[in-house]
């Protein structure tokens, strides 16, 4: 069930509502939002008493039943479009955002010259990979600890936040002090331990879609972070595995009007992994604009052929540049800014 309080209420009334749903033998998870705070309550109502009473406390504006599995990433949970604020900088909102810097974190000189370039060119947070998961063990891992570090220190430098990948749980309370916002891959969007140990650090979350995974599934994964008391969450289409070979992955831009109508979570478009090549991701990221995500996320390197991890598809720094120019007739044309 979904409880929307009415606006305005003192936090004694909306403690009221909180003690009473659990007296009734449900979970209440809070989202509050700008104008209003909305409660899903998590329980069996053929075993416990129906919070429909609550429709007669003067605090409660409207009692909703949820007929989806995914209950609180859903539209029905949560009507209006979920915004999240990442020092500062608000994901979802009318400010069209992106994500830019390396698939892996080599060097000092390599990261901080990506994240002043960038951010030049208008990103507004730092990409970078220090634990790196590959299909080969014997390819690059990534710096791990050492590499956490040196994207802290260009968001020190430049100002903007840093995404980067949590790959175990053993490393989410490390990775969320050096992070602002913790990425989940698509070979781990499953993962549904690392999902709870990433959403309790309290860090938001992207999810990436897994390589042949439906998006019923996908909202369904995206279901452990808010259950968990985490309503940060972001989902990320980075394409799925088809029979093409002629690009590395199938971007599916579909997801994007699909994720907007069943759920009230942003969506970020990666088209780096989605082709696997960067000739293709001016094209890809236009498209993604046009049809309505909420952000992108872009891999970018000084030195592309000379990267130590997925070289074909990482633009350089001044084709990162060009993209960022060509963007703008179509993000105010979407309606953004």
């Amino acid at each position: 069930m979904i409880i929307v309080l009415k606006p305005g209420i003192t936090k004694k009334d909306e403690a009221a509502v909180i003690q009473e749903i659990k007296h009734l033998g449900y979970k209440p998870h809070i989202m509050r939002g700008i104008a209003r705070t909305v409660i899903g309550a998590i329980g069996d109502e053929q075993t416990h008493q129906t919070l429909e009473v609550l429709t007669g406390w003067p605090q409660v504006e409207s009692v909703m039943p949820v007929q989806k599995r995914y209950k609180l990433v859903s539209r029905e949970a949560h009507p209006a479009d979920s915004t999240i604020e990442v020092n500062g900088v608000i994901i979802g909102g009318p400010k069209f955002q992106v994500m830019a810097g390396p698939c892996s974190v080599e060097s000092e000189e390599q990261v901080m010259e990506t994240a002043i370039a960038v951010k030049e060119a208008g990103a507004t947070i730092l990409r970078g990979g220090a634990f790196k998961p590959r299909t080969s063990p014997y390819e690059f891992q990534g710096l791990g600890k050492k590499g956490l570090q040196l994207l802290a220190k260009a968001r020190k430098e430049t100002g903007l936040p840093v995404i980067t990948e949590l790959l175990s749980e053993d490393h989410a309370e490390l990775v969320a002090e050096y992070a602002d916002i913790l990425q989940i891959g698509a070979r781990n969007s499953q993962n549904f331990q690392l999902l709870i140990a990433a959403a309790k650090t309290g860090k938001p979350v992207l999810l990436k879609r897994g390589l042949a995974m439906r998006i019923e599934e996908w909202l369904l994964a995206g279901e452990y972070v808010l259950s968990n008391e985490n309503p940060n969450l972001l989902f990320c289409e980075r394409g799925i595995r088809t029979f093409e070979t002629y690009t590395r992955n199938t971007l599916d831009l579909s997801a994007i009007p699909i994720i907007k109508r069943e759920s009230h979570c942003p969506i970020v478009i990666d088209p780096s992994q989605g082709a696997g090549r960067a000739d293709l991701v001016h094209s890809l990221c236009k498209g993604a604009v046009a049809m309505g995500a909420d952000a992108l996320l872009i891999e970018v390197h000084p030195n592309p052929s000379g990267a130590r991890s997925d070289a074909a598809q990482q633009l350089t720094l001044h084709d990162f540049s060009r993209l960022m120019k060509e963007l703008q007739p179509l993000i105010q044309a979407a309606g953004r800014e």
